[in-house]
């Protein structure tokens, strides 16, 4: 009977981390499941942070001791203070021996692992564990080490109060399962994270790409609504990406294409909570929330300047709107997407080395007219911009605006 109870606590443990949509709620399932599992009232998961030196603590679950918080985000501790994170573990580990669970209590009493062997007796180790058990009322604890691809990732630890039942060795061999199966879950999750980051990023130049800026645009719009938030679009396109590939080949163009898209990313970050993207093709943009019209000039101009110093590049033709001028009420990604492509439009025809900001020559601005004229007759887009439409303007270009001359300003999916 209690080996059907344990399966079913094993199936309630994995489920719970299957239904998990994010690494917080992954964490929680996992420390609930097993404390339940295990018939504890206290249980935590800690992952080992090789490059700081310590194990820190992602969750808390259960009767939590006064200064545990459920998902702290500070609580840490070195990890020369736990020699069988750093010496049992590793050593059994590389001898083919496997992670086994172990347990502590406040009276010394331990199963398996290093509270019955060479760790305890070692001199001058300090069993901060059993430290720790007293210090927050607890009778005893089960550790069981997690292994992630070959290599401790952290531990499971659920504790029981003073007076309760001792965790015994069969306890310690059932943790050591539990823990096997939380190392699933986090695989699970880690390949869920990888699927969405390659869903958000573009491949060749690692940037965020469409379906990322899309999303991040209408968050921003609705911020812009909300509370008033300054939101700009930078948006650009590479000259001369066409006459390299036709030239040097598409590889050589290729790597054209992930120089600038790094000139972006650092030129992006010149400003705070902004994206850095690739649209597609030869076109990228930024998004920025929160700074003002001039700091976002200034990127671009900084971007524009180092666009031209690229070998083999022809510089680039970069397009602002923002809020903050006066292009009218921007209520929708797709106007203001409108608005910068139309700024963009212009600084390519007129051929301009630096950015051209949508609005900042009054109402009648040709930007504005170029961005708000509809589509003529029977004709279609000048192009499918990331599928937001971007009329020209009607019946040809806006005062002041020549037509391109090449096609490399057509969109390249």
């Amino acid at each position: 009977m209690a080996e059907e109870s344990r399966l079913r606590a094993v199936v309630t443990l994995a489920q719970g981390m299957a239904a998990a949509r994010t690494p917080r709620e992954s964490w929680r399932a996992a420390a609930l499941g097993a404390g339940h599992a295990l018939g504890g009232t206290f249980a935590a998961l800690s992952v080992w942070e090789r490059e700081m030196g310590r194990l820190r603590v992602l969750v808390n679950v259960g009767e939590r001791a006064p200064g545990e918080e459920e998902f702290p985000e500070a609580e840490s501790y070195p990890v020369n203070q736990f020699p069988e994170i750093t010496e049992f573990l590793h050593e059994r580990w590389a001898n083919g021996g496997e992670p086994d669970a172990w347990v502590e209590s406040v009276d010394g009493v331990g199963a398996g692992g290093p509270a019955g062997g060479a760790a305890r007796d070692r001199a001058g180790y300090c069993h901060q564990r059993v430290a720790a058990l007293r210090r927050r009322g607890r009778g005893c604890c089960v550790i069981a080490p997690i292994v992630l691809h070959g290599r401790a990732w952290g531990e499971l630890y659920v504790a029981r109060p003073l007076g309760a039942p001792v965790f015994d060795r069969s306890d310690a061999d059932f943790a050591t399962v539990l823990a096997a199966v939380v190392a699933a879950g986090l695989a699970q999750i880690e390949r869920l994270e990888e699927a969405e980051r390659l869903a958000f990023t573009d491949a060749l130049t690692g940037l965020a790409n469409r379906r990322a800026v899309d999303a991040r645009l209408d968050e921003a719009i609705e911020r812009h609504r909300t509370d008033g938030a300054v939101v700009s679009l930078v948006v650009c396109d590479l000259n001369g990406l066409k006459q390299v590939n036709d030239t040097h080949g598409h590889a050589v163009g290729d790597r054209l294409l992930e120089r600038f898209g790094s000139v972006l990313s650092l030129c992006g970050a010149m400003l705070p909570d902004t994206l850095a993207a690739r649209l597609g093709g030869d076109e990228f943009c930024l998004i920025a929330v929160g700074p003002s019209t001039a700091e976002v000039v200034g990127a671009a101009e900084e971007l524009c300047r180092r666009a031209l110093e690229l070998e083999l590049g022809e510089g680039v033709a970069c397009g602002i709107a923002t809020t903050e001028e006066p292009v009218g009420p921007v209520t929708s990604a797709r106007r203001l997407f409108r608005l910068a492509d139309a700024a963009q439009y212009r600084a390519k025809a007129g051929r301009a080395t630096g950015p051209v900001v949508a609005g900042v020559e009054g109402p009648q601005d040709p930007v504005l007219r170029l961005a708000e004229a509809p589509p003529p007759e029977g004709g279609g887009e000048r192009r499918a911009l990331r599928g937001r439409e971007v009329p020209p303007p009607l019946g040809g270009p806006a005062p002041g605006v020549a037509q391109p001359t090449d096609d490399s300003d057509e969109f390249k999916p």
